[in-house]
């Protein structure tokens, strides 16, 4: 078991992922490796990640609701959804090869992140008709698949989540506020899970934590600061990044 120097260098980190997290999504790609750093074994790493992650994204929700850019209605529809999918993607992870589904998603996400890209209007506008038939045929399905992959491996979800919404109309600002949500919902119902399990590191998950969401209240702040233009910019490094993570490790 490390020692408390470990929050030297975890700290601030954990506040770096919260910022990252909030504006674009991505954060668990310098936690993840941060906590596996520390010495922790892999079960106490995915516990403890997931206590310190429900603190950010529950901190980049709260911003987003009271600013505005959370459509209430929708995600509120969707939490079920998001929910049942991260069940089952937890019970799928023991008969599928998760280094070929790695590939696979980082593959996917590389795509994701070229059409976000190439399309330089792609996001920038808020062109959502409410909850119009079509909207809801493209968030039902896409929520419950993305709270599955979220279940079953995570890194991007965030990431996902704002490329759904994206499609759906929304700007990137009031993407990420929903796709935010979401992350909270799935991030709750694996904090139980894991809760349960009894692996999390409670002095290492707590005082990250604290540090994750105050990271996630500035990235979320300076996102309804800077508008879609710079979460564009942003979301475009977590895609890197997420697929790196993706591709690396085994």
């Amino acid at each position: 078991m490390p020692g408390p120097e470990v929050l030297l260098y975890g700290l601030p980190l954990a506040f770096l992922a919260g910022f990252i997290d909030a504006v674009a999504g991505g954060g668990g790609t310098i936690t993840l490796p941060t906590l596996f750093f520390m010495g922790l074994a892999p079960a106490q790493v995915v516990a403890t990640n997931k206590l310190l992650a429900i603190f950010g994204s529950a901190s980049a929700t709260v911003q987003f609701w009271r600013g505005g850019h959370v459509e209430r209605a929708l995600v509120l529809r969707l939490i079920p959804l998001a929910l049942a999918g991260s069940a089952l993607g937890a019970y799928l992870v023991r008969f599928v090869d998760p280094n070929t589904f790695k590939t696979l998603v980082g593959f996917v996400i590389l795509g994701v992140g070229a059409l976000v890209l190439a399309n330089k209007r792609f996001g920038l506008e808020d062109r959502s008709p409410g909850l119009t038939p079509r909207v809801l045929a493209l968030t039902l399905p896409g929520t419950f698949i993305i709270g599955m992959y979220d279940g079953f491996l995570g890194p991007g979800t965030g990431t996902f989540a704002m490329f759904l919404f994206a499609l759906a109309g929304f700007n990137l600002v009031r993407s990420s506020g929903n796709a935010r949500t979401i992350n909270f919902a799935t991030n709750l119902g694996a904090f139980i899970a894991f809760l349960i399990g009894g692996n999390m590191v409670w002095w290492i998950g707590l005082p990250m934590g604290v540090a994750n969401a105050l990271g996630a209240t500035l990235g979320a702040r300076m996102a309804m600061l800077r508008g879609s233009a710079f979460v564009k910019w942003m979301y475009g490094l977590i895609v890197v990044l997420v697929a790196a993570r993706l591709f690396l490790t085994r």
